[in-house]
């Protein structure tokens, strides 16, 4: 059962894996070099949980720490009952849902574990954390098996990846590349279809495209940066090459917009008979 223990000093060392959770540069860093992640939210708190992750500490107004009553009474953490205005003091925003947990970080899977898959999204170089956790949900939600990450992709565990994906970063597999280089190649050799989205005259139509996929074909969709696409060098290892038609003069979505519109255009026969 949790310890209930009431701060009220913002400079209280127990605090320490909370403090100024928007300097990403210090998150980066400090969460890295003592494993653990910040979930947000009493719903993603709870998914995290549920989905296997070990608290190490809440940080909780004392309304949210009646609501997750029920969840803290199985797990073996210190819960810190604060005020909103001490929460922000240490986090550095204001904590309106008043429920933060540090749980500690798992490397669940490898390239190797997702090569069985039907539907993969890869992403190149996206390192803001919203677009991979909006990517991470729209795949989750709409069938797709899991997601590949370039070496340089944002951290999905990073808080704002957490909290944009609703918690899917803990259901769906996600793992990252070993070689930005070579690790397409490997898709490829476990018999995917690569398929880059971009911006080309020679790109087809993504509708035109998914007319031509066959039932059992597999699918690596490969997405960009928003400002150069993807690289060269990826570009020149896709079998195929696709674009969403846009009109009035709008020549692209947002990326983790267009993730969604490819993952519902292409998601497997199976999650399109699922009502929604």
């Amino acid at each position: 059962m949790a310890t209930i223990l009431e701060i009220t000093d913002p400079s209280d060392p127990r605090l320490r894996d909370y403090v100024s959770l928007r300097d990403t540069s210090l998150r980066h860093s400090m969460e890295a070099a003592e494993g653990l992640f910040i979930a947000e939210g009493d719903k993603v708190i709870r998914r995290a949980v549920e989905a296997g992750y070990r608290p190490r500490s809440f940080l909780l107004a004392p309304r949210w720490a009646e609501e997750l009553s029920d969840l803290l009474a199985d797990c073996e953490a210190d819960v810190y009952l604060v005020s909103f205005e001490l929460a922000e003091q240490v986090t550095g925003f204001h904590v309106h849902r008043g429920a933060l947990a540090s749980m500690e970080r798992q490397t669940r899977h490898h390239l190797d574990d997702l090569l069985d898959a039907r539907r993969l999204v890869v992403v190149e170089d996206i390192v803001d954390h919203t677009n991979v956790g909006a990517i991470l949900r729209s795949a989750a939600g709409l069938g797709w098996d899991g997601v590949v990450l370039s070496p340089r992709a944002a951290d999905p565990l990073y808080r704002r990846s957490v909290k944009t994906s609703m918690g899917a970063v803990f259901s769906l597999p996600w793992a990252r590349m070993d070689s930005w280089e070579h690790d397409l190649d490997r898709l490829r050799s476990a018999g995917f279809t690569v398929v880059a989205l971009a911006l080309r005259e020679d790109a087809v139509p993504l509708d035109d495209f998914a007319t031509g996929v066959s039932p059992g074909e597999n699918l690596a969709v490969v997405m960009g940066t928003e400002g150069a696409g993807l690289s060269e060098h990826w570009l020149a290892q896709a079998d195929r090459v696709v674009t969403i038609p846009m009109g009035h003069g709008i020549d692209s979505l947002n990326v983790a917009a267009a993730t969604a519109v490819v993952c519902y255009v292409l998601r497997p026969v199976a999650a399109s008979a699922t009502p929604t």
